[in-house]
Order: C-alpha cells, then structure tokens, then sequence
C-alpha cells in the first residue's frame, strides 16, 4: 500500500470524480484511501478544474467511485472488492492511455 501512495496522481485528463460511500460499512476502507489520494493538494494541483466529489450516505449502499473523463467516458468502480491500489493502478491507466504526454513521461 505504501508504494501506491507515493506514486503521482494526475487528474489531466479527468472532469469529475464521484465518491460515494456509508462510511458505517465494514467495506469502505479502501474507497475512503481512494479517495484520500485523489483528493489530496497535490493531485487537485495537477487539474483545478477537476471536481472531486464525496458522497457521504448512511443507507449502508456499495462504496462506489464514478469517474467522468474529458472525452465524455466513464469508469464506474464498486470499492466493496477492491483495494485502493487497485483502484488506483485502473484509474492511473485509463489517465496515462488517455493523456500522450504522460506516456512520454513514463519512458
């Protein structure tokens, strides 16, 4: 997990992110650590137009992350089954396959 924490967040290519979650679940950990690095300073810095949206519900719903690209696609991830470098390795390649200068970057 602490690798995952260190690696750069870039929400270049990301118009909003939704997360949602019941923060009373026993499976809401790993959502909450997503959430956490998507919208810490450093990651907000890399886009200021991205919205980072936390839904916080006590209805005891599925921890769910909604993220909306520039390019108008969606990637819906449900956090109950996932760890948060899971999450974030997914979330990390849509944005680098999406964004070219990220893969120069990379290399």
């Amino acid at each position: 997990m602490a690798a995952s924490r260190k690696a750069a967040v870039l929400l270049k290519t990301v118009k909003k992110i939704t997360v949602q979650f019941c923060p009373f679940e026993s499976n809401v950990r790993s959502t909450r650590e997503f959430l956490a690095m998507v919208g810490s300073e450093k990651a907000r810095a890399s886009n200021m137009n991205c919205e980072v949206i936390p839904v916080v519900k006590h209805d005891k719903s599925e921890p769910l992350v909604d993220i909306m690209y520039t390019d108008g696609e969606r990637l819906l991830m449900k956090g109950a089954n996932l760890t948060s470098g899971e999450m974030l390795s997914a979330f990390q390649a849509r944005c680098i396959a999406k964004d070219p200068q990220a893969k120069a970057g990379l290399k």
